[in-house]
């Protein structure tokens, strides 16, 4: 069996591939452009990606090929009727990345709340040193123990979200963007009333037709000026212009995030404008990556490609 990594450095070449080795020949790039896909793929039995497009046109001529494994949950990036016409199955990951996606969704939290930068700059600058008094806490923060948290997408990052809010204290509310999840433990609300009463809101939904620009200048329009807004979700899920706007004009106090529409940035992004760390924190899609995260998420596809090949 010929297992074809496409773009292995998304996954962390820090990693152990041995299983992957005890399963057949392993041949890995770390990045391939979407025109290099076909010739590399000729004659894979399995293929191994993150975010390279799995079409006909990148894999029609792939004689071979039986099982196409997403390092990810989502699959936007897998043309699925394609696939079933050819008759290749595919797999993907769910469920690897709640702890470490959680964490940093508090990361981000606590950078914003605490006003983190403002603290650390004016130690470094030197104006602590001889200071006139033991403390300074001029850029004043507050406590998350009581303010209202809502949660768009109650999945189960959303729910291990929902669970450490509640441990810290927070009201905790949300909104299911399908309108079939439900969950007795936390109030659930419209739309409108999440915006309207929350002091955080964090989005931890799936990109699709009900989620893609979901948080635009009207959804803005509606938070208090004192929110804070985290996005470890997908990045169409915002508009990244009416953000940049609320941000700067004061709608709301401030956001978070980890992703964002196009990836890496482009150059066009209004966000880039915001160099106010105080108020904008944005991380390079970094939330899912912690090391046991990515440990857990190769052993499942390696288990996925074992199980595979048992079958045939």
């Amino acid at each position: 069996m010929k297992i074809v990594f496409l773009d292995v450095a998304s996954m962390g070449k820090d990693l152990d591939y041995g299983r992957f080795y005890d399963l057949g020949e392993v041949t890995m790039y770390d990045y391939t452009k979407e025109d290099e896909i076909a010739g590399r793929v000729a004659d894979a039995d399995v293929v191994v990606t993150n975010k390279m497009m799995i079409n006909e046109k990148t894999v029609g001529d792939a004689a071979s090929l039986k099982l196409v494994c997403v390092t990810a949950t989502g699959t936007n990036n897998l043309d699925k009727e394609f696939l079933y016409r050819r008759g290749i199955e595919w797999r993907n990951v769910a469920g690897y990345s709640t702890e470490t996606v959680a964490q940093h969704t508090f990361a981000l939290l606590f950078w914003l709340i605490e006003k983190l930068p403002y603290y650390d700059e004016y130690v470094k600058s030197e104006k602590y040193v001889n200071d006139m008094q033991f403390t300074h806490f001029t850029n004043v923060f507050h406590e998350i123990n009581g303010k209202t948290w809502g949660i768009i997408g109650l999945g189960e990052i959303g729910r291990r979200v929902a669970g450490l809010a509640k441990a810290f204290g927070c009201n905790v509310i949300y909104y299911s963007t399908s309108g079939k999840n439900h969950n007795p433990d936390y109030k659930e609300v419209d739309f409108d009333t999440l915006l309207r009463e929350s002091d955080i809101i964090s989005v931890h939904a799936p990109l699709n037709s009900d989620t893609e620009g979901l948080m635009d200048a009207e959804a803005f329009d509606k938070m208090k000026n004192t929110a804070l807004f985290i996005n470890v979700g997908r990045g169409p899920i915002v508009d990244e212009a009416a953000l940049a706007d609320a941000i700067e004009d004061g709608k709301i106090a401030g956001a978070g995030l980890d992703v964002l529409t196009k990836e890496p940035m482009a150059e066009d992004n209004p966000l880039r404008r915001i160099k106010d760390s105080v108020r904008l924190i944005i991380t390079p899609h970094i939330a899912w990556a912690g090391v046991e995260a990515r440990t857990r998420l190769m052993s499942i596809v390696a288990d996925q490609i074992e199980e595979f090949s048992r079958q045939q």
